[in-house]
């Protein structure tokens, strides 16, 4: 599933309260992590994140106490004693056999040694499959028939609904959708390749003015480098949004998502919104002003501006016309 998917999925365990243990599937860097902790916080729920791979038997265990002439297992710290929350154990599968075998009885009966999850909290875990190159165990029979499984896979869709809230640098998402294979692409040859997080982490670097090949890797980078010099040939942004401009539409590929990416992500008032659209309306295929027409939407709902959308419609007959054809897609 998508991560948008998976979103929606644990959003539902958490509003229906199921209590049951899920398990995320997915290649490195594709946001396992960040969006359970995300749906988590959106609730109101405590995130505990634990690494299982950097955890020792006895660190989830306990250790044994003589007390009254018996062992008591005193738990750890980090376990949670009240309120409610998820228990997230993450690189669930890089853990060895012995460490998986004592989180199958927390997973399992929510307790391990003298220790009790309390009833507010959830059972998640995450890990990453062998074809990801990935250091794994097999999970054992009995454990994994205690798991929900869900696979989430790579959606630039996803990335670029993410990317509208996060504020990416605008060049990173209008080259990934002129290249969505690139969103994550394994490479075995290199320590460095793209993916939703390394993607995330090149948009810091290029905003700071330094290489982004060190967290994408040498051909992403230069496919980037290539793509940023199609901003040299485009129709000035601003004076698109401020109405100024008898500019034709692009006819490269690359050209046109990279213009229509960066009004989407430019137009900061209603007023520029519309100067946008009227220019794309006169100039541009049907194809590229719904693509538009949908990413701003998205924004402006994200941005909570939902009544600037309200007086584009009043302004605009033709967007109203337009909302009509593609209510569906855009709501």
């Amino acid at each position: 599933m998508t991560p948008n998917l998976l979103a929606q999925y644990l959003r539902g365990l958490i509003q229906h309260r199921l209590k049951l243990s899920v398990m995320l599937w997915g290649p490195p860097g594709v946001g396992k992590s960040s969006i359970a902790a995300q749906t988590a916080r959106a609730h109101g729920l405590e995130f505990i994140d634990l690494r299982l791979s950097q955890l020792a038997p006895t660190d989830l265990r306990g250790l044994p106490v003589p007390e009254g002439g018996v062992s008591r297992w005193f738990p750890p710290e980090f376990l949670p004693r009240e309120g409610e929350g998820v228990l997230f154990l993450d690189e669930l599968n890089m853990a060895p056999p012995t460490l998986q075998g004592i989180a199958q009885q927390l997973i399992l009966d929510r307790k391990v040694g003298s220790y009790e999850l309390p009833e507010g909290w959830y059972v998640w875990a995450a890990g990453n499959r062998k074809e990801d190159r990935a250091a794994v165990f097999d999970m054992p029979a009995p454990l994994a028939n205690r798991f929900l499984h869900l696979e989430v896979e790579p959606d630039f869709e996803s990335f670029k609904a993410y990317a509208f809230a996060s504020g990416l640098h605008e060049r990173i998402l209008a080259f990934l959708a002129f290249r969505p294979g690139l969103l994550h692409h394994l490479d075995p040859k290199s320590p460095a390749w793209p993916s939703p997080r390394s993607w995330e982490m090149a948009s810091h670097l290029l905003k700071a003015g330094l290489d982004i090949a060190p967290v994408v890797g040498r051909g992403a980078a230069a496919e980037f480098a290539a793509f940023e010099q199609v901003y040299a040939v485009l129709p000035e942004l601003t004076d698109v949004l401020e109405g100024r401009t008898d500019k034709t539409f692009p006819e490269e590929p690359s050209a046109r998502y990279a213009l229509t990416l960066g009004l989407t992500l430019r137009a900061e008032t209603a007023q520029q919104a519309l100067h946008a659209f009227r220019w794309m309306v006169g100039v541009a295929p049907p194809e590229w002003v719904q693509l538009f027409a949908c990413d701003l939407f998205t924004r402006l709902r994200l941005r909570g501006q939902l009544g600037e959308l309200a007086q584009l419609r009043k302004a605009e007959p033709r967007l109203e016309e337009f909302l009509g054809r593609f209510r569906e897609l855009v709501f």
